[in-house]
């Protein structure tokens, strides 16, 4: 390490097994870590042996630590950024830092490993030459529903991170809005003891997690097929003028219920064509 830099460091999502030779060497010859959860942490150094210091650094704070962080570089210091498990930024804290770091001139070295999404997809069956990462829902109805109905139109392989506590909730939206013959793989405990990888459509995998409580523990991936391309002659000019119309005055959820009454179209055609309207 001969030029002073942030290394943003991936740790292993549950199999320990997962760190890399380099992430090692890099943890163990910095002269400071950054982690989300020190004491979650500490953990992991006391089994690797790795005496490195760490100081806290998650959402509350980030902004603080920056500028010390920064601080720390220009002065010759090598410092690396690690997350509670997995790949750091991704969904986790951390984005401020690396902005601020760059800003100041200073280097920015990923070290790759473990990220949950990446590997919920390669398992999945589900298309990835194109996906979308959304994150985790959000926690209030109302807003979830917003940003399900927002994606319903979405071809790409969608891809959230949930929660044990919402996971119940999240796939009766997805199932609302989406329909109980989506596909969805739902990835659980990924390289842990009890991993488990399970697909079906959502009108089956709903019973399937609700017949058994350990189905619901653990951190989720969901992976999510995209939605069907509409036929290139789904609508006919007079559908499309109602449509636009329609849209002048309404939603895009309004336009297609009252469009799909008039036209006698499916729904979920006129939805999604409402979607691709309504982008400016």
């Amino acid at each position: 390490m001969s030029e002073a830099a942030l290394y943003i460091v991936a740790t292993p999502i549950g199999n320990l097994g997962d760190l890399s030779a380099r992430a090692l060497e890099v943890l163990r010859s910095v002269q400071l870590i950054a982690a989300e959860d020190t004491r979650h942490s500490a953990r992991l150094m006391q089994h690797f042996g790795i005496g490195t210091p760490m100081w806290a650094l998650h959402d509350h704070n980030e902004r603080a630590q920056a500028d010390r962080i920064v601080q720390r570089l220009a002065g010759g210091e090598n410092i690396a950024l690690i997350s509670d498990a997995g790949t750091p930024l991704i969904s986790d804290p951390g984005f401020h830092l690396v902005r601020r770091v760059r800003e100041a001139g200073c280097r920015v070295i990923p070290v790759p490993g473990p990220c949950a999404l990446v590997a919920a997809l390669c398992a999945s069956g589900v298309a990835t030459d194109r996906f979308r990462f959304e994150g985790f829902l959000p926690a209030k109805q109302q807003a979830r529903t917003l940003r399900l109905e927002s994606l319903l139109a979405e071809t790409a392989t969608l891809v959230f991170y949930e929660s044990p506590h919402r996971i119940l909730e999240s796939l009766a939206a997805l199932r609302e809005v989406f329909g109980g013959e989506r596909y969805l793989v739902l990835a659980r405990e990924l390289t842990k003891t009890f991993e488990t990888i399970h697909g079906d459509r959502l009108d089956a995998l709903i019973p399937w997690i609700e017949a058994d409580g350990n189905r619901q523990r653990g951190e989720f991936v969901l992976v999510v097929q995209g939605a069907e391309p509409p036929p290139n002659d789904a609508l006919d000019a007079e559908a499309l003028r109602v449509l636009g119309v329609l849209l002048e005055e309404l939603s895009v959820k309004q336009a297609a219920a009252l469009a799909s009454k008039i036209t006698g179209i499916k729904k979920k055609v006129l939805y999604q064509e409402a979607l691709r309207l309504k982008v400016p």
